[in-house]
């Protein structure tokens, strides 16, 4: 069995990451409450088809409150063509956000991890960005 890095959430808290190139041109995400915490660029040696190969990576918090408005809206706004997803944690839960698709999972089973994997691959998630932390 694989593990999965854990996020440590502080309680009441979601915890995240988007990738902005994963966001439709001319779309806004206005979640209330969040805030950034780091933004980085990486440059990727094997982006998925319809992946650009540098990304910029937003890493966040916010009020755990915040955390279905926010599934909602990414699932609205996520590119559908390239496997996008944008996952987050609550101290309970983890969210990973595909277009129109939203899974939610107590963090400590693994039957909505292998749920929300099984849709990434449907949807040409590259086998190698399957591996959101929770």
């Amino acid at each position: 069995m694989t593990t999965h890095p854990k996020l440590d959430v502080p309680l009441g808290r979601v915890v995240g990451a988007i990738v902005c190139e994963s966001l439709r041109p001319g779309t806004r995400l206005e979640s209330p409450g969040l805030t950034m915490l780091t933004m980085s660029r990486y440059d990727l040696s094997e982006p998925g088809r319809d992946q650009p190969s540098r990304w910029t990576l937003i890493e966040f918090d916010g009020p755990e409150e915040i955390a279905e408005r926010l599934a909602r809206e990414l699932s609205e706004i996520l590119l559908v063509e390239g496997g996008w997803y944008a996952n987050f944690s609550t101290s309970t839960e983890a969210f990973v956000v595909y277009a129109s698709k939203i899974f939610r999972y107590d963090r400590e089973t693994t039957s909505g991890r292998e749920a929300a994997l099984e849709y990434g691959r449907s949807v040409g998630v590259p086998e190698p960005q399957l591996d959101w932390p929770e």
